[in-house]
């Protein structure tokens, strides 16, 4: 029998980003409707996480903002439709919230 879990979670290294997604997500951001809106938060997030990657050594940080932002990105105009369709959003949960809870 293996003592090893037949299961095993893989490293962060394997949920790293392309060398260039983060210059390739602020280009697609800064050509967003919401472009006013988000890139000044992506930036101060993305100068947050370089700070505490150089505090920490660790790419981890980075690596979640560049995730977040794309699913972000790329689940905008699912929400812009929900939203013109007058449903009701209050009740949902914030997203960064959750992530917060998972951590702990």
């Amino acid at each position: 029998m293996s003592t090893q879990p037949d299961h095993a979670p893989l490293p962060a290294a394997a949920y790293a980003p392309a060398p260039g997604a983060p210059a390739e997500l602020l280009a697609q951001l800064r050509a967003d409707e919401r472009a006013q809106q988000w890139v000044p938060v992506f930036e101060a997030e993305w100068m947050r996480a370089l700070e505490e990657s150089r505090a920490t050594f660790s790419l981890t940080t980075l690596y979640e903002i560049v995730h977040v932002w794309q699913a972000r990105l790329a689940s905008a105009p699912a929400v812009d439709a929900f939203v013109a369709a007058g449903h009701d959003e209050r009740g949902f949960m914030d997203m960064a919230e959750l992530r917060g809870r998972r951590r702990r």
